[in-house]
């Protein structure tokens, strides 16, 4: 597997970044390949581990999709490059996506990491898949046959995406709808330009196009299409709309402007970029002003990197948890994604980081925010008296999570089954919900979560609907 000892001979490299100065001026990627023989050199570190946890090893998960890490390492290292990428597209979809925005937890898993080394997976995932697309080795799959059932998929985030492939390979008439101008939902509108550009997306929408997904845009289902003329229509419906109820701050001065969720404020820049029409809402814009984020994911992250961009005088993120450890402990932890402190592009371009805050108050004059009143918390979130401090703001960004899907008019006419965190009902087994014509994949049922996962959930989703309809499935699960 791979060069024997070259996890013994080769130390690890990774991709950079271009400099901070440089890539704020612009919303473009900015992450530089590895050539070639480095990528080859470091796919022969991946070890004969015997026990691969970078994929799936009774449950403990490296990486969701179960991505054959190993097999592809290996035809890498020997530069079969081909050949990796029909293996990585085998159980992944979309390569090019997970490749930039994957937080990586296969490499989390690798054995490699119990040294602090780990193979540098993502790096040559998303290189093998970048050197198909270069070559013209991804192309339209056609089915051979027509089932002649029809199925309607709404949403058209990863899990819709996924599950709109997998199903209309396997013959099916598939409709896939979505509410916005563009497809791509979370991947278009939540993430920034400069973690992936937009024309990833665009070419897997053309190559589905060519395969037969009927796509409709600007089409919100339950309103301008009502559900009862849906299951009229369709043999079978799969939810994949996410988890889009942002969680709310509701303190004092929440209603002043300039308090904004992040999702308001991310779309509005992406559409920008990707030269759409804003429409009838007002601007929500950085430059020149004092911005603190309230939230330390990912979501926080990317309102760091689009205000530094727009032109911010600071930016200021505040996290209500205590601030990891530098190190995690491997002995506890490994092979489990691990909690410690963790620093992003966007964090390293200019953002201050406080930690253990609890925002107690918004204040402003006019109907404008001016400040923020903010208070240290101990390790069970109960202010510290005597730690109270105010800090200086003309924008806030609400990036603290997401709860649930949001209740529509499609949910509502549905009158679906829910958990106990208002997600749609359904196992991970079979994905069906309380309607015996509608299934449920990604966010809208798990909750908020990676894209790794949405990906895997509308895979196995149209697994399990293709099995419905047809009673067995080829479909890989």
């Amino acid at each position: 597997m791979g060069k024997v000892t070259g996890f013994l001979e080769l130390d690890r490299q990774d991709r950079k970044y271009r400099p901070a100065a440089d890539r704020i001026r612009n919303f473009k990627e900015f992450i530089i390949p590895l050539p070639e023989q480095t990528l080859r050199d470091q796919a022969g570190r991946c070890m004969d581990c015997g026990i691969p946890f970078c994929h799936d090893v009774k449950g403990l998960k490296g990486c969701p999709v179960n991505n054959q890490i190993p097999d592809w390492n290996d035809l890498v290292y020997r530069g079969d490059w081909e050949k990796a990428s029909h293996d990585l597209h085998s159980t992944n979809n979309f390569p090019e996506f997970t490749g930039r925005i994957c937080p990586a937890p296969c490499e989390a898993s690798c054995t490699l990491n119990i040294i602090d080394n780990p193979v540098t997976i993502k790096s040559i995932e998303c290189a093998i898949v970048d050197k198909a697309w270069d070559n013209n080795w991804i192309v339209p799959k056609y089915p051979e046959t027509s089932t002649g059932k029809k199925i309607a998929v709404v949403g058209s985030g990863p899990a819709g995406l996924a599950a709109s492939q997998q199903l209309v390979r396997a013959g099916h008439e598939i409709h896939l709808f979505e509410k916005n101008e563009k497809f791509g939902g979370l991947l278009r509108y939540g993430i920034p330009d400069f973690k992936m550009e937009k024309s990833h997306i665009d070419r897997r929408i053309e190559q589905m196009t060519f395969e037969g997904v009927i796509f409709h845009n600007n089409v919100k289902i339950g309103q301008d299409i009502k559900m009862k003329d849906m299951l009229d229509d369709f043999d079978a419906i799969i939810l994949s709309g996410g988890a889009e109820k942002p969680r709310d701050l509701p303190i004092e001065g929440r209603n002043l402007k300039g308090v904004n969720f992040a999702m308001d404020f991310l779309p509005q820049q992406n559409r920008r970029v990707g030269n759409e029409e804003i429409k009838n809402v007002e601007p929500i814009l950085a430059t020149n002003k004092h911005v603190i984020v309230i939230g330390g994911g990912d979501t926080g992250s990317d309102c760091i990197g689009t205000s530094l961009r727009q032109g911010a005088l600071s930016v200021t993120q505040l996290e209500i948890m205590p601030t990891p450890p530098d190190k995690e402990d491997k002995l506890v932890t490994w092979p489990n994604w691990p909690l410690k402190m963790r620093t992003s592009s966007s964090q390293e371009e200019g953002a201050n980081r406080e930690f253990s805050v609890l925002t107690q108050k918004f204040i402003g004059s006019n109907g404008f925010v001016e400040s923020l009143k903010c208070i240290k918390v101990n390790e069970k979130f109960e202010p510290i008296n005597g730690t109270e401090f105010k800090l200086k703001a003309d924008l806030v960004l609400l990036a603290m999570g997401f709860i649930s899907p949001t209740i529509d008019n499609l949910t509502q006419e549905l009158n679906l089954d829910r958990d106990s965190r208002n997600n749609i009902l359904a196992n991970d087994l079979n994905y069906k919900t309380s309607h015996k014509k509608v299934w449920v994949a990604g966010d809208m049922r798990r909750g908020q979560s990676l894209v790794v996962w949405a990906i895997r959930e509308g895979r196995q989703c149209a697994h399990e609907v293709d099995k419905a309809l047809m009673g067995s499935s080829v479909l890989p699960k």
